[in-house]
């Protein structure tokens, strides 16, 4: 193994945390991991790891090594990238990763142009609605929406989206529409569990923050879905997230001459590796979609 490919072994090793995981990741044996890790420490005359019985870590040279590394690697790729020319052809498998009801409405239905536009490109949609660690689980582009948990992470917001106080008319006309922010109080709210349950609303340079409550929380926006359109209560969420009903009339908004905070949709690439020009071109592409 040359040196290029040993120091991008050891770079997988250090972002995946573990020899076996790393041999996943690049598709060769564990031994061969093993082993290209004990020929590059022989070669540099210094640990680079340190073992545990449960993880590996980067030691201080380790580490140093690690960015100096990924440095390395990252220009390779680009120098790869730009002799191939832009505009080669996309080629191979992509992984997306992408919250469930957000993917099932607005990005499935529209991928048969996305592949028709590259006929030798396969992709793999991975719905989660979780924040999964992208370099271990081999993913080329995450779909994420609302604030970055990691502020390290490499990404670019593609779009703003509007957030909406919704609810079915067979709800409204039960319990009455809601005319101020502090009506909300009064009224059964489906809470989103991963989320905070307090808004601040603006309108001419006021502002209102009310607390939503309700007998009713859940841990996946298609529940939510589901329980707003069965009538149980209103909620607050995005206005993509019934994009469809919205259109048709199947629920309504309501508190419209107020603004919530708007919600961010970000393409979020693998920390410590250059963006494959296949993943640049799908969050080039949802872009376009909003």
């Amino acid at each position: 193994m040359d040196r290029l490919q040993a120091m991008s072994v050891f770079v997988r090793v250090v972002e995946t945390g573990s020899f076996s995981a790393a041999a996943r990741l690049i598709g060769i044996g564990q031994p061969a991991v093993s082993k290209t890790i004990a020929q590059l420490e022989d070669r540099l005359q210094v640990r680079l790891l340190a073992r545990t019985t449960s993880k590996l870590s980067p030691t201080d040279a380790g580490l140093r090594f690690y960015e100096r590394a990924r440095s390395a690697i990252r220009e390779a790729d680009e120098a790869e990238l730009e002799a191939r020319g832009a505009g080669a052809g996309l080629s191979g498998r992509l992984r997306v990763s992408a919250a469930t009801t957000f993917a099932r409405l607005l990005i499935v239905p529209r991928l048969p142009e996305f592949l028709a536009r590259h006929p030798d490109l396969n992709i793999e949609v991975l719905l989660d609605d979780r924040v999964i660690d992208l370099v271990s689980e081999g993913i080329d582009l995450a779909l994420r929406m609302g604030e970055l948990a990691d502020s390290t992470a490499v990404a670019r917001r593609i779009a703003r989206g509007r957030r909406s106080v919704i609810a079915t008319p067979a709800y409204l006309d039960r319990a009455g529409v809601p005319s101020s922010p502090a009506d909300l109080m009064a009224h059964e709210a489906i809470v989103y569990s991963q989320l905070a349950n307090s808004w601040t609303f603006r309108k001419n340079g006021t502002e209102a923050s009310v607390v939503v409550t309700g007998r009713v929380r859940l841990s996946a926006a298609e529940g939510i879905r589901a329980a707003v359109l069965a009538g149980m209560g209103l909620t607050v969420n995005s206005d993509w997230m019934f994009a469809p009903e919205l259109e048709s009339g199947a629920v309504r908004r309501v508190l419209t001459d107020w603004e919530l905070p708007p919600i961010d949709l970000w393409a979020v690439f693998p920390t410590g590796r250059l963006a494959s020009a296949k993943a640049r071109a799908f969050a080039d592409f949802v872009e376009g979609l909003f």
